[in-house]
């Protein structure tokens, strides 16, 4: 797994946008009351906390500051969300919608764990799976090893779940699976990684055996993604 990609000009926009959303929440403002006392235009206000829609000016910038009562210092500094793993399977999902849905919970890097990442669906195949996450600013990484083999696909989709999990727990014994699980765990443990597979349903996919394992390993908390 590569390492996190470097702070972006537009990481830094978007880190600001919701800082300043955070803090106009936190006293419960509106977008309007926040315009007023900072003495700018409501629709500029709108586009600064949009995830970073511009790159707004420092006499704006400053404005928001003081009306919100805080230093240009804290007003920068990026909050890092609680590192830990998501559940995602992209089954019923338009890429738009799952890519909305990764920024919402904050998502730092998708971690792939289908063996081969190819996809019937418009957008979930890894070339232009990578490219949309790297628009939004999210990391993409294929865990080839934490892969489910075709021979044991049936039991997980007939119904014999615990045959397949125990064949899949033992197939984790490989050195090419136990090196991308302590990869997957490091990551874990510093930033917010979604686990990525088709199923919806998470008890009917291999990925429940990979977060479960993770989980133990990297002592993090599993969350679905929304």
């Amino acid at each position: 797994m590569a390492g996190h990609p470097s702070t972006s000009p537009h990481d830094h926009a978007r880190a600001l946008a919701q800082r300043v959303r955070a803090l106009r929440e936190d006293r419960g403002w509106t977008r309007e009351r926040l315009a007023k006392e900072a003495g700018i235009a409501v629709g500029t206000l709108g586009r600064l906390e949009s995830e970073g829609a511009i790159q707004p000016g420092f006499f704006t910038v400053g404005a928001v500051a003081g009306a919100l009562a805080v230093s240009l210092d804290d007003l920068f500094r990026e909050t890092r969300a609680t590192p830990g793993l998501w559940s995602v399977g992209y089954e019923g999902r338009d890429i738009d919608s799952f890519v909305a849905s990764l920024l919402d919970s904050r998502i730092d890097v998708v971690a792939d764990v289908r063996l081969t990442p190819i996809s019937r669906k418009k957008g979930f195949s890894k070339t232009r799976l990578g490219v949309a996450l790297a628009e939004a600013g999210i990391e993409y990484t294929h865990l080839r090893g934490l892969g489910n083999p075709k021979d044991n696909r049936e039991p997980f989709w007939d119904g014999r779940l615990e045959v397949g999990r125990a064949r899949f727990r033992g197939l984790l014994a490989s050195e090419e699976a136990q090196s991308d699980l302590d990869r997957l765990a490091e990551h874990a443990r510093q930033f917010r990684v979604a686990v990525l597979c088709f199923e919806k349903d998470e008890s009917r996919c291999h990925r429940q055996v990979v977060l479960e394992t993770v989980r133990k390993r990297a002592a993090v908390p599993v969350t679905p993604l929304a």
